[in-house]
Protein backbone atom coordinates (compact mmCIF):
# COMPACT_ATOMS: atom_id res chain seq x y z
CA UNK A 1 0.00 0.00 0.00
CA UNK A 2 1.51 3.19 -0.58
CA UNK A 3 0.24 6.95 0.78
CA UNK A 4 -0.46 10.59 -0.94
CA UNK A 5 0.10 13.02 1.86
CA UNK A 6 0.54 16.84 2.11
CA UNK A 7 2.49 17.78 5.21
CA UNK A 8 2.07 21.43 7.32
CA UNK A 9 5.20 22.99 7.19
CA UNK A 10 6.62 25.72 10.03
CA UNK A 11 5.96 28.43 7.26
CA UNK A 12 2.19 27.41 6.75
CA UNK A 13 2.81 25.96 3.42
CA UNK A 14 2.25 22.43 2.39
CA UNK A 15 4.46 19.70 0.96
CA UNK A 16 3.28 16.76 -0.81
CA UNK A 17 4.62 13.03 -1.69
CA UNK A 18 4.74 9.51 -1.31
CA UNK A 19 5.86 6.96 0.81
CA UNK A 20 4.87 3.49 2.04
CA UNK A 21 5.00 4.70 5.76
CA UNK A 22 3.39 7.84 7.18
CA UNK A 23 5.13 7.70 10.33
CA UNK A 24 8.41 6.85 9.33
CA UNK A 25 8.17 9.45 6.43
CA UNK A 26 7.07 12.10 8.86
CA UNK A 27 9.96 11.24 11.04
CA UNK A 28 12.67 11.26 8.42
CA UNK A 29 11.05 15.07 6.80
CA UNK A 30 11.60 16.08 10.83
CA UNK A 31 14.77 14.43 11.76
CA UNK A 32 16.79 13.62 8.77
CA UNK A 33 19.45 15.85 7.08
CA UNK A 34 19.65 12.81 4.35
CA UNK A 35 16.15 11.73 3.66
CA UNK A 36 14.36 14.44 4.38
CA UNK A 37 13.21 16.66 1.04
CA UNK A 38 15.25 19.55 0.90
CA UNK A 39 11.97 22.06 0.62
CA UNK A 40 11.03 20.57 4.21
CA UNK A 41 14.79 20.68 5.89
CA UNK A 42 14.53 24.50 5.52
CA UNK A 43 10.85 24.57 7.29
CA UNK A 44 11.01 22.33 10.20
CA UNK A 45 9.02 21.35 11.84
CA UNK A 46 6.55 19.57 9.70
CA UNK A 47 2.91 17.88 10.43
CA UNK A 48 0.98 15.35 8.73
CA UNK A 49 -2.23 17.22 7.54
CA UNK A 50 -3.78 14.88 5.01
CA UNK A 51 -3.24 11.21 3.93
CA UNK A 52 -4.77 8.88 1.05
CA UNK A 53 -4.01 5.32 -0.25
CA UNK A 54 -3.36 4.11 -3.50
CA UNK A 55 -2.60 0.27 -4.45
CA UNK A 56 0.72 1.03 -6.21
CA UNK A 57 3.50 3.81 -6.41
CA UNK A 58 2.67 4.19 -9.96
CA UNK A 59 -1.32 5.46 -8.79
CA UNK A 60 0.29 7.44 -6.13
CA UNK A 61 2.78 9.00 -8.40
CA UNK A 62 0.03 9.99 -10.46
CA UNK A 63 -1.97 11.36 -7.84
CA UNK A 64 0.62 13.06 -6.30
CA UNK A 65 0.79 15.43 -9.55
CA UNK A 66 -3.02 15.89 -9.53
CA UNK A 67 -2.25 17.36 -6.08
CA UNK A 68 0.22 19.28 -6.60
CA UNK A 69 -1.24 21.19 -9.74
CA UNK A 70 -4.53 22.07 -7.47
CA UNK A 71 -4.34 25.90 -6.48
CA UNK A 72 -3.95 26.67 -3.13
CA UNK A 73 -7.27 27.11 -1.69
CA UNK A 74 -8.04 23.77 -2.82
CA UNK A 75 -5.57 22.04 -1.17
CA UNK A 76 -6.40 23.69 1.88
CA UNK A 77 -9.98 22.73 1.48
CA UNK A 78 -8.46 18.45 0.74
CA UNK A 79 -6.71 19.50 4.51
CA UNK A 80 -9.73 20.93 6.12
CA UNK A 81 -12.29 18.11 5.14
CA UNK A 82 -9.25 15.50 6.42
CA UNK A 83 -9.54 16.78 9.35
CA UNK A 84 -13.27 16.82 9.78
CA UNK A 85 -12.98 13.21 8.87
CA UNK A 86 -10.66 12.65 11.37
CA UNK A 87 -12.75 14.18 14.52
CA UNK A 88 -15.66 12.38 13.22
Amino acid sequence: MWYVYFLRCADNSLYAGITTSLERRVLEHNESNKKAAKYTRARRPVTLVYAESQPNRQQASRREYQLKQLNKHIKEQLVYSYSLQLLA
